[in-house]
């Protein structure tokens, strides 16, 4: 590390990590429901798994932008963190917020909208945590050298904030809070958590190539110039059926076509950048996952995410196992990836150890990576059979689900694939850091 305070970004990763392992643990237990429709029914209800994992995840990536932010800030701005122990504060008042809210989910207690279930006082409690993080972060930047990186990692920030408030918003005409509830879920992952995401990439693409900086901060502009276009009229493909007026659809249609360019973009970005650099980087499964992360996030967000956003499309898909296919590579490629990337480059630094265990990591990349893409793929199939049953013949909803039993336990076997992978990944992060030996050695000859 060449700032101490960076210290801070192993705590924010380690409690991203403890999160990680719960949401994917009760993905698989939400997916058994599935196929045992009664399972744990009386114990924790299938609203309520569903609910801890959708927000296991938000909570955890969000922890983990943090991290990466109290570690990549520093080196760009060429100065400590303003309050390390403010830092501390933020951490301790989120987990708190994240444990209160599953207990309280657990016991019944939420408002029941989807993603934004949070009672109100944990609602105040994100905004105290994101009002010292911005602090700690605008004041380290404004203090220090100002870069592309870490103007665009700000502007990302202030918009998670700023968009965050619209979770307060709940109107009675439920047009009326679809239209808002989108500004929250639409306009972080699909707008500023992208400013984000290219912020971090851009930063490790000058670590792990030694490309010229100037030349990255000129592919991060357009990055994000695309990603702005794109991504904040393209909110128009959730409001086709919401009561929202017509011309939604033709906006939404057109500019969600545009979403998969940015993608595109990180995709040529980040592979011009290695074959440019030509370095060898001695952490190799750091540069997997960030060249996976590109890869993952252009077919999850970008391909997936066009395959059945056109509003005439959409009609029949929206809601199916489509949107779930859809959402679950989206998630993993774009945010997920991008953490591990960050956390396995990062990781040897906060441990000071050399990288370590590169071999398990990259087992862990693999068969993550197949286990989602295999889920992607059966949810798809399973979409595509409910859009012909449901909407097409007319079959009703629990009959559809009768017939899709064969995919859902696909989905619940990759799901074991993906928790196996996820412990691989956390062992080969946390476990222990020994000397990594060469597969042969050539034994020494016996002096003549």
């Amino acid at each position: 590390m060449k700032y101490p305070t960076q210290r801070v970004a192993f705590y924010y990763f380690t409690g991203a990590m403890i999160l990680f392992a719960l949401q994917v643990t009760v993905g698989v237990v939400a997916g058994t429901v599935y196929v045992f429709p009664n399972f744990l029914a009386d114990i924790i209800p299938f609203n309520i798994l569903r609910m801890i994992h959708t927000n296991a995840l938000i909570v955890w990536l969000l922890m983990g932008f943090f991290g990466c932010a109290y570690y990549l800030v520093p080196e760009e701005a060429e100065r400590d963190i303003e309050s390390p122990m403010l830092a501390y504060i933020q951490l301790g008042l989120l987990m708190f917020g994240a444990v209160a809210a599953v207990i309280g989910y657990l016991f019944g207690i939420h408002e029941g909208r989807e993603f934004l279930e949070q009672p109100l006082w944990i609602k105040g409690a994100i905004v105290v945590v994101a009002l010292i993080f911005l602090y700690n972060i605008s004041m380290t930047i404004l203090r220090g050298r100002k870069t592309a990186i870490g103007n665009v990692l700000l502007l990302g920030m202030w918009g998670i904030a700023v968009f965050w408030l619209f979770a307060f918003y709940n109107p009675v005409n439920i047009a009326l809070d679809k239209v808002y509830w989108w500004y929250v879920v639409h306009l972080w992952v699909e707008g500023v958590w992208e400013l984000v995401m290219a912020s971090v990439l851009a930063f490790l693409m000058i670590k792990m190539t030694g490309v010229d900086r100037e030349v990255i901060e000129k592919w991060l502009y357009a990055i994000v110039g695309l990603a702005l276009f794109s991504g904040l009229l393209g909110t128009g493909h959730h409001y086709y059926w919401i009561g929202a007026p017509g011309y939604w659809q033709w906006i939404g249609s057109i500019f969600s076509t545009f979403e998969v360019a940015p993608f595109f973009a990180m995709v040529i970005f980040a592979f011009t950048m290695v074959w440019k650099g030509r370095r060898d980087h001695p952490n190799r499964a750091a540069m997997l996952w960030s060249l996976g992360c590109t890869i993952g996030a252009f077919f999850g967000a970008g391909v997936w995410g066009f395959m059945h956003t056109l509003s005439f499309i959409n009609y029949y898909s929206h809601g199916t196992q489509v949107t779930a296919a859809h959402g679950h590579l989206a998630f993993f490629g774009a945010y997920v990836m991008l953490n591990l990337a960050m956390i396995t480059y990062a990781m040897p630094y906060l441990r000071n150890r050399k990288p370590y265990n590169q071999i398990l990591n990259m087992w862990s990349f693999w068969l993550m990576t197949s286990g989602m893409a295999f889920m992607t793929f059966v949810l798809t199939f399973a979409g595509v059979v409910q859009v012909h049953l449901q909407r097409v013949l007319g079959m009703t909803y629990m009959e559809v689900q009768d017939q899709l039993v064969l995919f859902y336990w696909m989905r619940l076997g990759t799901g074991a694939v993906v928790v196996i992978s996820a412990l691989m990944f956390l062992y080969s992060i946390y476990g222990p850091a020994r000397q990594e030996r060469p597969a042969r050695q050539v034994a020494l000859q016996p002096a003549e």
